[in-house]
């Protein structure tokens, strides 16, 4: 099996669970394709006293029959009556582990949300197998596994019937970090630089299964085509397949993570109310389950005395989607090789490149000597209707503990970057505006953060502090 990359918390956490000496039960979600169900097989070498997987989309009948098929399997008995039910399922479940014999017993449910049907009564068949037969014991580990993030809170973590207040380790695998997806790449025998690893990851982030498609013997872009553009590419239906496998009524969820995708910015609640028709509680629920699930972001505004979140679509692969493969991936097989130089790209991935810092918010403050101390994170923004502050903005702003406030400006650029004096003159009325704005008389500095730094030169005074991309591929410490 693969070498598991990264995931030392997550490995803790499961050492604890097997070491305790009690009963334990262990969720672990996370967006699909960030390697939980890999996580477990690797750290258990594929070795549990019982394991069942959710089938997607079939229903109650179904899902008894496969695990009627998978108990027979772990149980060696070659006849097990027809399960009708769920209660009855646990039963038999109950029955062959009476009889095991190994030291600690681990369960491993895989995509359980999958498992819960309508009208299947499985959570609460499982609340009673665990007040009436787990907690009784001090031998099993149950594992419940599930990419459906909103359903494994509401159903598992903040249940209020029988499991509640039971869960006693809670796992949430995030998409890797750069320092890991350079980890992993040179594992498997790439030689990318930094740079190249910052292009990949502003397409498709940091989802371990997707970088595991990739083909060393090809060039980055040839790598794109072959996965995104070229029919029958690994990843050329993806996005279709990532929703419907995720969230039931898709459509809802993609009509917003569309509009999302149309401004950068991001948009407030009652804006993405007004734009898509979705309200109240419905709406709420919509955009939690999409945070659950890293794909949006929410944020407060600097300054915001009623602070108005902001919601921002945060998930890479579904930012290159939008922008360039609903409409590009059928006239052009080749279309990365062909365009991946354009101006139209480069722009492109300026912005992705703010995304790319802002996910990597904590090896930001490590670099800026702040990761010990209390700070709080935001964006501001400055409507007006003047030639200057119209339009005025900074998408990350750092406010320290001790009163400093950073105004973070994120470049991306293939050499040192170059501070003109227009560009000056630009960061020195964005300084005096978020202060005027703000009322604040001191303690304000400019900080950057630049693939190589920014190129000594005139203007550099103006920043208190400049980072390179080295930084967000640094261990956090």
């Amino acid at each position: 099996m693969e070498k598991i990359i990264g995931r030392n918390t997550e490995i803790n956490e499961l050492d604890q669970a097997m070491q305790s000496g009690r009963s334990e039960f262990v969720i672990l979600y996370g967006r699909r394709r960030v390697g939980k169900t890999f996580l477990v097989r690797s750290y258990f070498n594929d070795r549990y006293t019982f394991h069942f997987v959710g089938a997607h989309g079939q229903n109650t009948a179904a899902q008894l029959t496969h695990f009627r098929e998978a108990l027979k399997a772990y149980s060696g008995r070659k006849t097990i009556p027809e399960l009708k039910d769920w209660h009855t399922a646990f039963l038999y479940l109950q029955r062959y582990l009476d009889k095991c014999k190994t030291k600690r017993k681990v369960l491993f449910f895989d995509e359980m949300p999958w498992i819960d049907t309508q009208k299947s009564d499985f959570v609460s068949e499982l609340e009673y197998f665990w007040a009436n037969y787990v907690q009784k014991r001090d031998d099993i580990v149950l594992i419940a596994c599930g990419s459906a993030s909103a359903w494994m809170k509401d159903k598992l973590e903040d249940n209020k019937g029988g499991l509640h207040n039971r869960i006693t380790h809670r796992i949430y695998l995030r998409p890797f970090y750069l320092s890991e997806c350079e980890a992993y790449l040179k594992d498997r025998g790439f030689d990318w630089d930094r740079y190249q690893i910052m292009q990949l990851y502003m397409i498709i982030g940091g989802v371990p299964y997707y970088l595991s498609l990739l083909n060393r013997n090809l060039s980055l872009p040839q790598n794109i085509d072959n996965l995104i553009f070229r029919r029958g590419g690994e990843l050329n239906d993806e996005f279709n397949e990532l929703y419907n496998a995720l969230f039931k009524r898709a459509d809802r969820y993609i009509k917003i993570v569309q509009m999302l995708a149309g401004k950068r910015e991001g948009f407030t609640k009652t804006e993405i109310a007004e734009k898509t028709g979705f309200s109240g509680g419905g709406l709420t629920k919509l955009l939690d389950n999409l945070e659950r699930c890293d794909f949006i972001v929410s944020y407060s505004q600097y300054g915001n005395k009623v602070k108005q979140t902001i919601y921002r679509l945060c998930d890479f692969y579904t930012l290159f989607y939008f922008k360039y493969v609903k409409n590009e991936r059928t006239r052009d097989e080749n279309y990365w090789q062909h365009n991946f130089e354009s101006r139209s790209v480069a722009s492109w991935q300026g912005f992705a490149f703010e995304e790319l810092c802002i996910r990597h918010l904590q090896h930001i403050k490590q670099g800026l000597g702040i990761s010990g101390m209390a700070t709080a994170a935001s964006s501001w923004r400055l409507t007006g209707k003047s030639t200057e502050s119209k339009g005025t903005q900074v998408d990350l702003v750092i406010s320290r503990a001790d009163k400093i406030i950073h105004l973070i400006e994120m470049k991306f650029s293939a050499v040192p970057y170059a501070i003109t004096k227009d560009y000056a003159e630009h960061l020195t009325l964005l300084k005096q505006l978020f202060m005027e704005a703000n009322n604040i008389s001191r303690g304000v500095v400019l900080s950057f953060i630049t693939p190589f730094g920014l190129k000594a030169g005139q203007y550099t005074s103006l920043v208190h502090s400049s980072l390179a991309a080295d930084t967000m591929f640094a261990d956090i410490h």
